[in-house]
């Protein structure tokens, strides 16, 4: 689905999503769906006229890293991208630092065997990008705003199916997200956080973009806090 010039959704079951972002170089492709996917990503990035030229990850659960040692195998020349706390999540068995909250690590974390090739952080570019550190789904997620139109890819900081969430604020209908969270509190700051870039669109690892979402974000990190 086009969601504007510079962003394509790919959906797959219904309710997990992963992004094609267009640049001039080709597309940077951000999370990876669960496994299995690989090929229909390659096909549907053709079909939207481009190469995959880099692969960034918001987070290292299942079903945002699922596909990527498959992509990597069939895009050797694809830049993949990580935020740095969460690489180095995976690498310690989940171990947390000191002065983070000392909450239990939820969510499947599939083994894989890619290293990526650039660990990012705050502030980091990738293309067109900008990398948000937003922890509290877990505690290296990255989020990623298009400079050039505010479109905020706000992996599962916010869900929007079942209606709009905060990473940790169960919704009845699709309760999976906060199920699979890791400290709600840290997840409400990184929401106001969020807001607080005045985003044009919010696009989000589970359910429909909007647009002019910012009233609908404040609702929910009011419920959430």
């Amino acid at each position: 689905m086009d969601v504007s010039e510079n962003l394509v959704q790919l959906t797959r079951l219904g309710f997990v999503n992963c992004f094609l972002v267009r640049e001039t170089d080709g597309f940077t492709l951000v999370d990876t769906s669960l496994s299995g996917n690989g090929p229909a990503i390659i096909e549907e990035t053709q079909a939207a006229g481009g190469p995959i030229v880099r692969i960034a990850l918001t987070h290292a659960h299942v079903d945002h890293i699922g596909s990527l040692d498959a992509l990597h195998e069939a895009l050797p020349g694809a830049e993949v991208i990580m935020g740095a706390r969460e690489l180095r999540l995976t690498e310690e068995e989940r171990r947390l630092d000191p002065d983070e909250p000392q909450a239990k690590v939820r969510g499947g974390w599939p083994a894989f065997e890619t290293h990526p090739d650039r660990q990012i952080g705050d502030g980091d570019e990738v293309g067109s990008l900008r990398a948000v550190f937003t922890p509290g789904h877990t505690p290296g997620h990255l989020s990623f705003l298009d400079t050039r139109d505010g479109t905020l890819i706000a992996g599962d900081a916010f869900q929007t199916k079942g209606g709009i969430a905060v990473s940790g604020k169960i919704r009845p209908l699709f309760p999976f997200p906060a199920l699979a969270s890791w400290h709600r509190p840290t997840a409400v700051e990184s929401a106001r956080r969020l807001r607080s870039l005045d985003p044009q669109r919010l696009v989000v690892g589970h359910g429909k973009p909007l647009e002019a979402p910012g009233a609908a974000m404040d609702r929910a990190i009011a419920v959430a806090a």
